[in-house]
């Protein structure tokens, strides 16, 4: 078996996705080394599919492709003054603090006090952790060193995480929202006008009270309205959706709308009303959803940002008809789309195997028309990293870390990963 990775180091989410604080999560990493390290599987590191090769060589040399490419791309706001300086993705933020060689290089304006996070899922409340969290904590973790010396300098001491419906709706999980509110330093807020239980909510709910929403919104209603006197907060607003952001040069605050809720088919919806109020904030961060991105010569929905699919098995669709692909999978979030944890994505990848075993038991699966030489040759030119180089540059981060008191200290650059694997 194969694998490709773009980048020198994998694991993805586990290394670039995951709060560097939640370091326990982290340690599925050592699962995954020790899948890697297992006889038969040959690991092709800073190779991207489309670059050093494409799509249409990997069949060729296999029986079967899966595609595990995440959703890298975010969704944008849509709103006027999204562009401004000062206003960026959440994916962005969380890659510049967790040292992504994508983001390394990025500037975020953090001297003033008040940033604003729209959303309001487990990545919003990383971030308002992240940016509140105090950096001899964040010392002890393995976030970026270029992200720590920033995050020291910081003059931010509240951060505003907006949700467009009611905490019965929250996108974060009760997980998360217990885990903010036991952040040392860290105060969480919200007004409770805005966290009383709405009639359409509450008749939605009747006879459920023990459900995971009435229970969220049971917990979000027992945290203080009462200012923190001088320390850092948290404040969670629900009912309001962002309308415009403002600022000529750069983000100066957002307009906001209060919103009602109505239900819809089961469902309770947001409705805009006519109140507006305005936050005054220098950062603006959106954490709305993440979105796949199409791969040169794979069938891509854009309006969804998946591969399509069934059970797994990529299918195109033409003429009103519906193609299954032989030997072409997906699996993640390019096969459903940006939700769920880590367990979420080991479930959804036992079910694409799964349909895998099944197309090669009843002799679905094309033989390949070359052979792993073949492939060899096609690779000759790149750069690429083999397990052996992986070790290398885990092993130096360790030691570097080690040195002083940290999990790691990452290495950020392309360049720097291949010098320290002997690549360079």
């Amino acid at each position: 078996m194969n694998l490709f990775e773009r980048l020198p180091a994998p694991g993805g989410l586990v290394r670039y996705g995951v709060a560097p604080d939640h370091q326990s999560t982290k340690e599925i990493a050592d699962a995954l080394t020790r899948v890697l390290s297992r006889r038969g599987v040959t690991m092709h590191l800073n190779v991207e599919v489309g670059t050093d090769l494409t799509h249409e060589q990997l069949l060729e040399h296999h029986h079967a492709v899966i595609y595990a490419v995440g959703a890298a791309g975010s969704r944008p706001l849509g709103i006027p003054g999204d562009q401004l300086p000062g206003s960026h993705s959440a994916a962005e933020f969380v890659a510049w603090y967790n040292g992504h060689p994508d983001t390394a290089e990025r500037k975020f304006h953090l001297s003033g006090e008040r940033a604003v996070v729209v959303g309001n899922g487990n990545v919003a409340l990383d971030i308002a952790r992240v940016l509140l969290t105090d950096v001899d904590r964040l010392r002890h973790t393995d976030i970026a060193e270029h992200a720590l010396q920033r995050l020291a300098e910081s003059r931010i001491r509240e951060v505003v995480v907006l949700g467009r419906r009611g905490p019965a709706q929250a996108s974060f999980t009760i997980a998360e929202f217990t885990g903010l509110r036991s952040t040392s330093g860290i105060t969480v807020v919200a007004r409770h006008d805005e966290t009383a239980l709405d009639p359409v909510t509450a008749q939605l709910l009747a006879g459920r009270e023990q459900s995971i929403a009435s229970y969220k919104a049971q917990l979000v209603q027992e945290v203080t309205d009462e200012p923190a006197d001088g320390g850092r907060r948290v404040v969670l607003r629900f009912l309001v959706s962002p309308e415009r952001i403002l600022g000529t040069d750069r983000v100066a605050g957002v307009e906001v709308v209060r919103n009602e809720l109505v239900a819809q088919d089961g469902r309770a919806v947001a409705r805009a009303t006519e109140e507006t109020e305005t936050i005054a904030c220098g950062l603006v961060l959106r954490s709305v959803g993440y979105h796949g991105r199409a791969v040169h010569g794979v069938p891509f929905d854009s309006a969804t940002g998946v591969i399509p699919n069934q059970a797994g098995r990529v299918v195109r669709h033409h003429e009103g008809r519906t193609e299954i692909l032989p030997g072409l999978f997906a699996t993640g979030w390019i096969k459903r789309g940006p939700s769920g944890v880590i367990g979420t994505n080991k479930k959804c990848a036992t079910d694409t195997v799964a349909a895998l075993l099944e197309d090669h038991l009843n002799g679905r699966l094309p033989a390949p028309a070359r052979d792993q030489k073949s492939l060899e040759r096609i690779l000759a030119p790149s750069r690429e990293l083999d397990l052996s180089g992986w070790k290398a540059i885990d092993d130096y981060e360790r030691r570097q870390g080690k040195a002083v008191s940290r999990p790691r200290l990452k290495l950020v650059s392309v360049d720097a990963m291949l010098e320290v694997a002997g690549r360079l």
